[in-house]
């Protein structure tokens, strides 16, 4: 009820003000009742979408009834992949998250990438690229880790393929995987291959060969680069191996670490 206000001899004067308190309520504010209005639409719609597409994904309509794998695989299994689809590949053709699927297969061993499309009407199809074994890796917490041909890192258990065994600190498979093609290619030609390459923390590089002797390289330096210490070496292999056999002696380390020459230790053996 409006209140009027006057002067002490209680009429009523020019200058006389009302004040209505009921003016102040939410309801009497159009723009905040539309704003409102306008929320509860918003979120009435999303939640009607989202249960509109709850229900697509479960009514039998465009139902994924086959997985087509078009690539040719050596080491990932059926029985792997029908594993992994049977958890991820949820919903319909249409329904499908092929991003969520795509994280998973990629998950699996030595799977490098994965690639999913829809394929009409009823099928996805999946591409995978595996990882190509180039050495073994240090393990790291037991699990066993293999190089690929790329110098990645992976977890996995490779077969009886004769690789060799690298070693080195962490982040460095892929500098190791360059040497171990170099010094192999530079021990081609006696006859010899690497079996273990080893980079120490401190940049030192040995070789292990498949005889059995240790090459010790040292440190990569600009004025004695490693493989001109390694052509040094096959470049008298001849003359110290013939040398060693008519002392009946084995040798075990070859030390190329000397600006000019190297030293020998015989095999313990």
């Amino acid at each position: 009820m409006a209140k009027v206000r006057g002067g002490s001899n209680g009429k009523s004067r020019g200058n006389s003000r009302i004040e209505n308190g009921s003016g102040d309520g939410f309801w009497d504010r159009p723009m905040l009742i539309n704003l409102l209005a306008d929320v509860l639409l918003l979120a009435g719609g999303a939640l009607l979408a989202w249960a509109g597409a709850m229900a697509l994904q479960r009514l039998p309509v465009f139902p994924l009834k086959q997985l087509v794998v078009s690539t040719q695989l050596d080491e990932v299994s059926r029985a792997q992949i029908e594993q992994t689809a049977r958890s991820v590949l949820t919903g319909n053709f249409f329904t499908v998250n092929l991003e969520t699927a795509q994280t998973a297969f990629e998950r699996m061993p030595w799977v490098r990438s994965a690639s999913l499309r829809r394929r009409w009407p009823d099928g996805i199809e999946l591409e995978l690229e595996e990882h190509r074994a180039a050495a073994r890796w240090t393990p790291k917490e037991g699990e066993p880790r293999l190089v690929s041909t790329h110098g990645e890192v992976f977890n996995a258990t490779a077969s009886d393929k004769g690789l060799p065994a690298f070693a080195g600190p962490e982040g460095s498979a892929s500098r190791v995987l360059a040497r171990y093609q170099e010094f192999n290619d530079s021990l081609a030609g006696i006859g010899r291959k690497p079996v273990a390459i080893h980079l120490s923390a401190r940049e030192a590089w040995q070789i292990k060969l498949d005889d059995g002797v240790l090459l010790e390289l040292g440190r990569d330096q600009p004025r004695h680069p490693l493989l001109d210490r390694l052509n040094r070496f096959t470049t008298h292999y001849a003359a110290v191996s013939s040398s060693a056999r008519s002392r009946l002696q084995t040798i075990g380390v070859v030390d190329m670490r000397y600006p000019n020459g190297f030293a020998l230790r015989a095999s313990k053996s």
